[in-house]
């Protein structure tokens, strides 16, 4: 062999060594992919959080990842350092708090004893879910963004922040995001894998039903049905009275709703009641209409186990034994929802009418969103009614479809309006009833359910603490803002301290209280507690009756006309503001008029905010 002769065969064996390793560098890489770990993680208080990151982990399977969603105190914090990669979705509740379901999570990411480089293989990204009429707008997000950042994990992609009051809702943010995410990762990890999810093959279903034998023993006491996310126990509460406390003729109907409690139960002021309802006869009438209407295979008695198509999804709490569609639609499914992307997905699945799929198709794109405004948002449309209008659609649905497609009821949250020792725990409830062009007026799921329930009957509740931190002194003077049923927490905190007035001896507790209605004779809710305890001078009582006059007045303005003596229990006495109700426009300008009682000095009203001494509680 010449000298030539050699190196062109060396050559030979150096290009098919090149290739060899080519080729096992792409099935190595190709390998790598198929066992990608993602974990999802969110904190939800209303189930959107939840929903957004179940739509992040339904695409990531499409993307071949593997890996669980999860709310973040359901995922053992410690392990977090053994993860490479994570996406977060955040809601934000309350007074820019953490949901119920991230908190211990939050609270062990806070450690101080943390290492500034324990997150450091971290990749992560995160979405926060939230409304700009709040002040602390996505504020739990913010936080959790910073302090990953802190402890040494990267960012994928930049925070991103989903505001409600967009013209398009959250999915104004959060679908480009979403986009940009799995952009990004593809570039990254090499992914080249845009499947959409639009057929049978590649659409991913979380759940499995087996019909089982009607015979089959089921539960009928709904007392005894889980609740979909709720780990602590709770307690059976008997209806004592539901009365309407705002006149006839007001605009507003709102209920005062006593329950009788037993020895077990107790709770501090400022606390909260969490109450799971159910839907109104009516809408469950409404449903089982649509099935006979399209004739399906199931009827109200039949009966399903559930169980979950994948080692990652966790069944929820509610589908963890056998149950009847009329239990699922009593109970467990929100047939009030406003549907979410998911809903025109499943729906347009297996759609025959061309029309209505590819309007349906059109609500789940970018592009679609200003038809989903106009077709959902503006008008109020519920799930049950979108049923109705796409007819060939819904005659297409099945059983495993519609346990796919239903959202399960959220719990809601109420201020608690009494203490303990009144011996009835008293709500206060405002019944959501207003009119779009809609030929049906919208009904607030839980308020209208509470409006309907008479004495005797019982529900589920749940007791919590509220966001409220009171002083450890009694004598420290509380000055109190709640125009509506803003009123309610403050109505509890007062009877306790009525309760403890003779461990306020020698010293009284100053209770400033600012309440605001429309009129005097209409909507002045605890009129008679109010006035009494003015009288006996437990409280200072100072009322803004907005349409009794010419001109308006409101809490803001009364907060201004008593300056000075405001100003000397603030900046004296150390006295301690809250402020409850509606978070639209009152809290920025009870704020304001705090402001200018202290010479127009924001920071120290910042400084106050800070030490706990001005806290909001505030809901839309």
């Amino acid at each position: 062999m010449t000298f030539k002769s050699y190196l062109q065969h060396c050559k030979l064996l150096f290009e098919s060594l090149c290739l060899v390793i080519s080729l096992i560098y792409k099935k190595l890489r190709r390998f790598s992919k198929l066992v990608m770990r993602i974990l999802i993680l969110y904190g939800s208080q209303t189930g959107t959080a939840q929903d957004v990151a179940e739509q992040l982990w339904r695409a990531s399977k499409r993307h071949n990842f593997h890996g669980p969603v999860m709310a973040m105190d359901d995922y053992p914090i410690q392990k977090l350092i053994e993860e490479h990669l994570v996406l977060f979705v955040v809601a934000t509740t309350g007074d820019g708090e953490e949901p119920d379901n991230m908190r211990k999570t939050w609270k062990f990411l806070l450690r101080r004893n943390l290492p500034v480089d324990s997150l450091a293989n971290l990749q992560f990204a995160c979405l926060g879910l939230g409304d700009s009429s709040y002040i602390k707008f996505n504020f739990a997000a913010k936080k959790l963004n910073k302090r990953l950042q802190q402890l040494g994990a990267k960012p994928i992609i930049p925070l991103a922040l989903a505001d409600d009051q967009h013209d398009y809702g959250l999915n104004a943010v959060a679908l480009p995001w979403m986009a940009n995410l799995w952009k990004e990762l593809e570039e990254r990890l090499g992914l080249n894998i845009r499947c959409p999810e639009s057929s049978p093959e590649t659409f991913i279903f979380k759940w499995h039903c087996c019909k089982l034998n009607h015979a089959s023993v089921v539960d009928e006491d709904y007392h005894q049905l889980l609740w979909p996310h709720r780990q602590a126990p709770t307690y059976l509460f008997e209806v004592k009275s539901n009365t309407r406390t705002t006149d006839p003729s007001h605009f507003q109907d709102v209920r005062l709703i006593q329950f009788k409690i037993t020895d077990d139960v107790t709770w501090l002021p400022g606390d909260i009641i969490e109450i799971h309802p159910h839907n109104s006869e009516k809408q469950i009438d409404d449903f089982f209409a649509l099935v006979q209407e399209h004739e399906f295979d199931f009827d109200s008695n039949t009966v399903v186990r559930i169980s979950s198509n994948y080692q990652d999804m966790l069944l929820p709490k509610c589908y963890s034994k056998p149950l009847s569609v009329r239990q699922m639609a009593t109970y467990i499914w929100d047939l009030s929802a406003k549907p979410r992307q998911r809903v025109f997905e499943l729906l347009a699945l297996n759609c025959e009418d061309n029309l209505e799929k590819e309007k349906l198709l059109e609500f789940t794109t970018a592009e679609g969103l200003e038809e989903v405004v106009n077709y959902i948002n503006r008008p109020h449309r519920t799930i049950l009614e979108v049923l109705q209008d796409f007819r060939h659609a819904s005659s297409k649905l099945t059983l495993e479809i519609l346990i796919e497609m239903f959202s399960v009821i959220q719990s809601r949250s109420f201020s608690i309006a009494s203490c303990v020792e009144s011996k009835t725990l008293d709500i206060l409830v405002a019944i959501v009833e207003y009119k779009t062009k809609m030929s049906a007026p919208r009904l607030g799921l839980c308020s209208n359910w509470l409006k309907s329930l008479k004495n005797g009957n019982k529900i589920l509740g749940y007791l919590k603490r509220g966001t409220m931190q009171l002083p450890e002194e009694l004598s420290t003077p509380l000055i109190m803002i709640g125009p509506g049923t803003g009123i309610a927490p403050f109505r509890s905190i007062i009877q306790k301290h009525i309760v403890n007035r003779r461990d306020l001896e020698p010293y009284k507790s100053s209770i400033w209280v600012f309440f605001g209605c429309r009129n005097r004779l209409k909507d002045y809710h605890f009129q008679s507690d109010l006035e009494s305890w003015h009288k006996q001078n437990y409280i200072k009582l100072f009322v803004a009756f907005s349409r009794d006059q010419d001109y308006k007045i409101y809490v803001q303005h009364l907060i201004e006309k008593h300056s000075q003596e405001l100003k000397k229990l603030i900046k004296e006495s150390n006295a301690y503001i809250y402020v409850a109700g509606s978070s639209k426009n009152m809290p920025k300008a009870v704020k304001e008029a705090f402001i200018n009682i202290l010479d127009k000095d924001e920071t120290y009203v910042e400084k106050i905010c800070k030490l706990n001494r001005y806290q909001e509680e505030t809901w839309s």
